[in-house]
């Protein structure tokens, strides 16, 4: 684990930036849109986001109740503030389908394009993504549904403000700029994504369809990783120079009460490991609806915002969604799990994932410093998380922990079942009694390595 490996370690993300698992252990290669669900260990699951990421409380409610009907009644809010669905077959994912059409629930052919979760509201705010989105997929709309692009190809646009999405990684990311301009990068998240164009609203979509056509030409397997740089500098010859600006951060924790700058309140919660029930949700959105609160916007990191709220209604609010088990509060421990959904609702998982996650918390508090993720799959594919992290893979035999990687890759050290705890609580009082003063548990991993690691597990 050398200076790379640290700095990825502590990083989320949806989508399959870097490493991918080997071809038989991946998902599927394709987004699990309403129009073609993706077979998993528990049904079909479909994967969507409303257009603008955001629902009415009676759309969300109809949403909930459509998951009851037609799935297994599981909703999961992922790393990039898209919805899931689960436990579908073939029959019940048309009649979902018509439900949401039912609801008024509207989602846009093509990729998925996530846009800052406040857009509009957000008085901070630099640019409006929601008005580039609008002009982006008319002026691009036959580009955006070619089949020669990727399923999961990735695009956002980040007006800034009080929630930006600098954390989250994009083939293609369009951020808002002081000047009115809109700087377009490629292949990275806030910090890492190389600049290609920068420029006024028009000049951005017209580098967004460049790069679209360039993708479209490599073909469907291929991201934005794979354009050969010569190419990319022949058809942006100006990108060299560009100045990038400081990203726009996220300046606050998704999860709390918040006042924005013109004096409205919004409320963030987060279900449990990013997974609610739909009974949860939907008594939730009733105590929301009768606090004034009227619509909600899905947020990066698992979680939405009720906004809409009265000053005085929103404290209340926040106790009834802890009441009904969502997060309400920044930095608790569940905010560092990503958890698939496990054996019971997983019929590939080997393990309960949300109950080892549990135990850990309980157990081995060190570890949820939010210096890292920690990855529970159940299974070698990795659902819960796409990007490196402290993971335990479930097999026939126990579990496989990775220090720094996917679901998929091998092992830094093989647990048997019954071992786990034991294991977790030696790698606990490892870090306890080797960190350094100011040290976070993701330094002191990257520090001890496989073999301090390694060493520590085994000790009896």
């Amino acid at each position: 684990m050398g200076t790379k490996a640290a700095k990825a370690i502590d990083r989320t993300g949806e989508a399959e930036p870097y490493d991918r698992p080997p071809a038989k252990m991946r998902p599927r290669g394709a987004c699990p849109a309403l129009a073609a669900p993706m077979p998993t260990g528990d049904g079909l699951l479909v994967r969507l986001r409303p257009a603008g990421g955001a629902l009415t409380l009676s759309q969300f409610a109809a949403l909930a109740g459509a998951a009851s009907a037609h799935g297994n009644g599981i909703l999961e809010i992922t790393a990039r503030g898209n919805l899931q669905i689960r436990g579908l077959k073939t029959d019940t994912a048309e009649r979902l389908a018509a439900d949401i059409d039912a609801a008024g629930i509207a989602v846009p052919d093509g990729p998925a394009i996530e846009i800052s979760p406040l857009h509009g509201i957000d008085p901070e705010e630099v640019g409006d993504p929601a008005a580039l989105e609008k002009s982006l997929r008319e002026e691009l709309s036959e580009l955006l549904v070619s089949p020669r692009l990727a399923p999961k190809l990735s695009i956002i646009i980040d007006g800034g403000g009080a929630f930006g999405l600098s954390a989250l990684f994009a083939d293609i990311r369009v951020v808002a700029q002081p000047d009115a301009h809109w700087l377009v990068a490629i292949n990275g998240d806030g910090e890492t994504a190389t600049p290609v164009a920068n420029g006024p609203a028009e000049a951005a979509i017209s580098a967004v369809g460049e790069i679209l056509n360039l993708l479209a030409v490599l073909g469907q397997s291929k991201r934005a990783r794979d354009i050969d740089p010569a190419l990319l500098r022949t058809r942006f010859p100006a990108m060299d120079p560009i100045r990038v600006l400081p990203s726009h951060t996220a300046k606050a924790p998704l999860s709390g009460l918040h006042r924005l700058k013109d004096g409205t309140s919004v409320l963030g919660v987060r279900p449990e490991f990013g997974q609610m029930k739909a009974s949860d949700l939907a008594s939730l959105l009733d105590c929301a609806k009768a606090y004034g609160a009227t619509v909600v916007r899905l947020g990066p990191s698992r979680g939405f915002f009720f906004t809409g709220l009265p000053a005085d209604a929103a404290p209340a609010l926040q106790i009834a969604a802890r009441n009904h088990g969502f997060s309400t509060q920044p930095g608790e421990k569940s905010e560092y799990v990503a958890a698939c959904a496990g054996a019971g609702a997983c019929g590939s998982a080997f393990y309960e994932t949300r109950t080892l996650a549990h135990r850990l918390i309980a157990a081995a508090p060190v570890l949820f410093d939010g210096s890292l993720t920690l990855h529970l799959s159940g299974c070698p594919k990795g659902c819960a998380h796409a990007r490196p992290a402290l993971t335990l893979t479930g097999s026939a035999e126990g579990y496989d922990l990775v220090l720094n990687g996917l679901a998929a890759d091998q092992p830094d050290e093989r647990i048997a079942g019954g071992r786990i705890d034991f294991a977790i609580e030696r790698l606990a009082r490892s870090i306890e009694d080797n960190r350094g003063a100011g040290e976070s548990a993701a330094a002191c991993l990257t520090r001890l390595g496989t073999t301090g690691v390694s060493k520590a597990l085994r000790q009896e």
